[in-house]
């Protein structure tokens, strides 16, 4: 018990972040434990937050998390229904509500001086186009699009690109998508056991995996190494953009295009 509640107070600590910003946000709830005279607010943001954060750390709480069938794992989304940003805000926005706009102006001056500029993230980056997807993406799902807007088309994408491709047309169909990237998570997929988990990708495995589940595009970076060069297994080279190259299966398409046909001539 005594290690399931350390685990979770480690869990909070991480949560919380930045250090000084926690420190605001329990200035914040204290001012307002104290003074707060509206009952709904005391509820919301003072006596909630601490139910919740004293139920989280139980370790009884965690063990019916899991019992009752949810991951484990995810057990620490709990905390995101404690609105510390709310809180902070609020508390601070009160605490200098005498001084108008002093008060405002020191409260927005905390807040920004204890975070970090949030565009110096390694996770943030200029964006390319309105889409806020990377240009490449977007050159290599036009290029694949079916003519047809009723149809659909399947491909087979690295790693790197599938987050965007969904985001950007919904017609483009992929065997596998994010949930591969997520050791935890061990899922299995043939098409990216062929694709994804060898240094050199066995061409025939590959083109095995790919045809049962009628993937008419395989799209990998020029520098993916293959045992056989893909033209050579019946593969045709539809593209290259920005060093990725573009591979149509004539066999798949066929099939494809015969599942198609046959539909428009039911309709």
């Amino acid at each position: 018990m005594f290690g399931i509640f350390m685990e979770s107070l480690v869990i909070f600590k991480l949560y919380t972040g930045l250090k000084f910003l926690f420190l605001l946000t329990l200035l914040a709830w204290g001012y307002l434990l104290v003074k707060e005279k509206d009952s709904r607010v005391r509820v919301l943001l003072v006596y909630a937050p601490v139910i919740i954060l004293v139920l989280f750390l139980f370790p009884m709480s965690r063990k019916a998390f899991v019992a009752a069938g949810l991951d484990g794992e995810t057990y620490y989304r709990i905390l995101w229904t404690i609105p510390m940003g709310v809180i902070a805000v609020y508390g601070l926005c009160r605490l200098f509500e005498k001084y108008k706009k002093a008060g405002l102006m020191v409260s927005a001056a905390l807040i920004i001086l204890c975070g970090t500029f949030v565009y110096q993230s390694g996770y943030i980056s200029k964006a390319e186009n309105l889409y806020h997807i990377p240009d490449t993406v977007i050159k290599i799902c036009d290029r694949i699009r079916p003519e047809n807007p009723d149809a659909r088309v399947s491909a087979v994408m690295p790693p790197e690109l599938i987050h965007f491709v969904r985001q950007y047309d919904a017609a483009i169909n992929m065997p596998y998508g994010r949930e591969m990237l997520v050791e935890r998570w061990d899922y299995y997929n043939a098409v990216y056991e062929a694709m994804e988990k060898t240094e050199v990708v066995e061409m025939e495995k590959l083109l095995e995996a790919v045809r049962a589940d009628y993937c008419q595009y395989i799209v990998m970076h020029q520098s993916r190494q293959t045992d056989q060069a893909p033209e050579a297994c019946g593969l045709t080279l539809v593209d290259e953009i920005d060093g990725y190259l573009i591979y149509e299966d004539p066999v798949t398409a066929q099939t494809v295009e015969g599942w198609q046909k046959y539909y428009e001539d039911e309709e």
